[in-house]
């Protein structure tokens, strides 16, 4: 999705909202932003579109498969640019950065497992939640607390 005339493919009118917030995913350094992540870009850009917008406009590119939504534990929307390949989330306990990974056996083990069950899998999302290793975890909250936590 990369200009006007693709955004238009969709059945979506090219305003300057969903211009702007769909140049944020194809351009921005984040692959998954809530929509509060999207707002705080475009309050970073000075651009006057405002929240309720945003989530609008998100709603519109899910429903236009633009976009992806996915519900980690944070009990938030994480949305991301659909590229029509399957993928898996490792998602960090302790700063909620997320990221993907694609791993065959994985994908071979839970069909066996539907199989063996008496099922066929028509889809899937897989998020593995764990805790980071890194000493300094760049996005960890400033208390040091994990944004998640299992009992």
């Amino acid at each position: 999705m990369a200009n006007i005339d693709e955004l238009k493919s969709t059945g979506l009118k090219a305003t300057l909202p969903r211009l702007k917030i769909l140049e944020i995913f194809q351009k921005g350094a984040q692959r998954h932003m809530t929509a509060e992540d999207v707002f705080r870009v475009l309050l970073e850009d000075r651009s006057d579109i405002g929240l309720a917008t945003v989530y609008r406009v998100l709603t519109q590119f899910e429903q236009a498969n633009i976009l992806i939504r996915s519900h980690f534990e944070s009990g938030k929307s994480v949305y991301e640019i659909n590229e029509g390949q399957h993928h898996d989330h490792l998602v960090c306990l302790d700063c909620g950065k997320v990221e993907e990974f694609y791993d065959a056996e994985i994908e071979r083990r839970q069909h066996s497992v539907a199989k063996a069950k008496g099922f066929v899998i028509a889809d899937h999302a897989l998020s593995l939640y764990a805790n980071c290793t890194k000493d300094n975890c760049p996005t960890r909250p400033a208390a040091g607390r994990p944004l998640f936590t299992h009992e």
